[in-house]
């Protein structure tokens, strides 16, 4: 089981700095370097002015070095790179620098060698972030020329938390001008640009590592605030504050979280609904990245259908729910958002299994309203040893790889970098596992969004008895579907309970049947009373047990209880 330290987001924290007998206030933000969480680096650059590159000096760069530094140089952020952990005897830093070199173009004299455990650089760390990471632009306007009153306050809301007794609690960077605290001083009520809501500021602060109340909040400065904003959904990540009254210009923002995958939620205990759907409402106050849309199953009954940034992200919330909230839930197979193109022109997006075309409603054919299915695909970047590249060749091309291409890191290094346009779908399960187990933990791996493709995807479906269990629905790639549905009503055929008739487990397209695995009925011996008599007696009770199942099997239900969902959903069926 993976210990994960939830919730996984950014943390943020102001410290004092003294250097050269000046007194310095440095504002830090620590972001997730797992690749689900690349949102909350973007809109982590958005409030900086600069940010260390952070490499290992005994692995050497990995695939999310690559994206964060993308990232950081589109923002135009200052990036100050570091070679960590260099008092393990196993570091590398003349080679690591090197590679740094040959990648990202770093000269080898400006990357800082330091040792978080041992605090060995950490002062010639700290006098680089002053030295070379310039103050944010305050004092100036919007085209960098003159002075700004206070009247011109900006501040950038790149994050926000839930107090149960406060209310939302917003991080906020402030671009130009003052905030002060305090009804009776002007300054003490702020509006949204987005929302045009006005506020009465309660409380400001910034984070010393805790909360530390101030009066003031100066340009520059990385704070909290609180008013009387009471629902997270007022708190937009990405929005402008300033004073009430005066019209000023948004800041540039950053594109907003988008959930890449969703899954259905259910109660293990179906009257346990409202208990789950209580804690995922507090779930959501604390992770605004998270989507939440009730939904019903015929199979499982009440639900919700949860959308997260990524496969580890959904993880982590399924752990939140029974960790923090108590509620013991059923996790449905993760799906990506697909958009069908209609036969009229327009555009819908479907994230549900059960709201998926079957396949006589997909073509070009007169009866079908379907024209065509899109898929999300990714650029995903490998970098691996290469002993390990024949395995990561390999299992890129059984995930519907495109593009795919591969060089060598640098001139002096025997690692390699695999590139290659994959599927979503194909990647939201246990990709990042395999690529891990291919190449014996020494692979890293990383992607970003690349829009959509056309897809050529099925709906698998499965029945028992000829009565669809919708809850089991998947939408896999259509060369996949037969060997997945095999697999899949095999696991069924072990956790379905018997019954005292015979039961047919089916995967199906459409009306196809594709695998059939066979339950046989329990069987009762009915010739027990039976002692002696002729042979006709004996066949006679038989076959009217025989008639009796029959009947049964016409208008018997079969009941799948929720722990063979369970069983079903949480093992990895290949």
């Amino acid at each position: 089981k993976m210990l994960i330290i939830h919730p996984v987001k950014a943390q943020t924290a102001s410290m004092l700095y003294n250097y050269n007998d000046k007194q310095y206030l440095l504002n830090l933000i620590d972001t997730p370097g797992h690749v689900d969480f690349s949102w909350e680096v973007s809109r982590s650059m958005a409030a900086c002015q600069g940010a260390l590159l952070l490499v290992d000096a005994t692995q050497g760069i990995q695939a999310q070095s690559i994206s964060v530094y993308h990232v950081a140089r589109d923002r135009g952020v200052h990036i100050i790179p570091v070679l960590n952990k260099i008092d393990l005897p196993a570091s590398s830093p003349e080679r690591i620098a090197a590679q740094m070199q040959h990648t990202f173009n770093i000269s080898p004299s400006d990357i800082l060698h330091v040792s978080a455990k041992t605090g060995q650089g950490v002062p010639e760390l700290l006098q680089a972030i002053v030295d070379r990471v310039p103050p944010p632009a305050a004092g100036q306007d919007a085209t960098g020329q003159g002075a700004v009153t206070r009247a011109t306050m900006r501040a950038l809301l790149f994050d926000s938390q839930y107090d149960r007794y406060r209310g939302v609690v917003s991080l906020v960077s402030l671009q130009s001008g003052q905030l002060r605290k305090g009804k009776e001083r002007p300054g003490d009520k702020i509006a949204s640009c987005h929302t045009r809501k006005r506020y009465d500021i309660v409380d400001i602060g910034i984070m010393h590592p805790e909360e530390e109340s101030t009066e003031m909040l100066q340009a520059g400065q990385v704070g909290y605030i609180t008013c009387n904003m009471k629902e997270s959904s007022e708190a937009h990540i990405g929005d402008t504050l300033h004073h009430a009254g005066e019209q000023v210009d948004p800041l540039p923002g950053f594109r907003p979280a988008k959930a890449m995958v969703f899954a259905g939620v259910y109660p293990l205990d179906s009257n346990e609904f409202p208990k789950l759907e209580e804690s995922v409402k507090r779930l959501l106050l604390t992770d605004r990245s998270v989507t939440a849309n009730r939904e019903s199953s015929a199979s499982l009954g009440q639900g919700i259908r949860l959308g997260a940034l990524g496969s580890l992200h959904m993880d982590v919330l399924r752990q939140r729910l029974e960790d923090e909230y108590g509620a013991q839930v059923i996790v449905t197979a993760p799906t990506v958002p697909y958009r069908l193109v209609l036969r009229n022109g327009h555009e819908k997006e479907v994230s549900n299994p059960v709201d998926f075309p079957e396949p006589g409603d997909i073509g070009t054919s007169s009866g079908s309203t379907v024209h065509d299915i899109l898929e999300p695909i990714v650029h995903a970047t490998i970098i691996v040893p290469e002993e390990y590249i024949g395995n990561m060749l390999d299992l890129c091309s059984a995930h519907r790889a495109t593009d795919l291409g591969h060089t060598y890191l640098s001139d002096s290094d025997s690692r390699m970098i695999v590139r290659a346009t994959l599927p979503l779908s194909e990647i939201v399960t246990d990709f990042h596992d395999r690529v891990k187990h291919r190449s014996s933990g020494f692979a890293s791996f990383d992607y970003e969004a690349a829009g959509y493709a056309r897809a050529d995807v099925v709906k698998v479906g499965f029945a028992l008895n000829g009565k669809p269990v919708d809850a089991l629905a998947l939408i896999v790639g259509k060369d996949k579907a037969p060997r997945l549905g095999r697999a899949w009503v095999k696991k069924l055929k072990e956790v379905v309970p018997r019954q005292l008739f015979e039961i047919a487990i089916q995967a199906t397209i459409g009306s196809k049947v594709i695998a059939r695995e066979t339950l046989s009925a329990q069987r009762k011996d009915v010739t027990a009373g039976l002692y002696g008599g002729h042979y006709e007696r004996k066949m006679k009770v038989l076959n009217k047990q025989k008639e009796g199942k029959k009947k049964m099997k016409r208008i018997g239900n079969v009941e799948l209880p929720q722990e063979a969902f369970y069983d079903v959903l949480s093992s990895k069926i290949e």
